[in-house]
């Protein structure tokens, strides 16, 4: 059983910078395309990045440039580097195991970036 468990959101001012972790357990992580998403109040959970298990990276256009997806396969864990944090990037951030038809997604860790 594949247990996703997220860390490392916070509360911080606009323009700083938070490190997302993801634990992974339960699954061969390093053969895993992995993923982060978030949502947002009253909007549906978007897709922020992913990245193969080869280390191919995809980005939403509103975080390309500020996030970086990374992955550690010897820990079983998944990043994702945010600086130049909006107002707008104001969610809960999930991570997602894609290696089956629907993403696996953990509990999430919450973001909030203040003006």
């Amino acid at each position: 059983q594949v247990q996703l468990v997220e860390s490392g959101g916070g509360l911080v001012q606009a323009g700083g910078s938070l490190r997302l972790s993801c634990a992974a357990s339960g699954s061969i992580f390093s053969r895993n395309a992995m993923g982060w998403y978030r949502q947002a109040p009253g909007k549906e959970r978007e897709l922020v990045a992913t990245i193969s298990s080869g280390g191919n990276t995809y980005y939403a256009d509103s975080v390309k440039g500020r996030f970086t997806i990374s992955r550690d396969n010897a820990k079983n864990t998944l990043y994702l580097q945010m600086n130049s944090l909006k107002p707008e990037d104001t969610a809960m951030y999930y991570c997602a195991d894609l290696s089956s038809y629907y993403p696996l997604f953990g509990q999430g860790t919450q973001v909030t970036i203040s003006s």
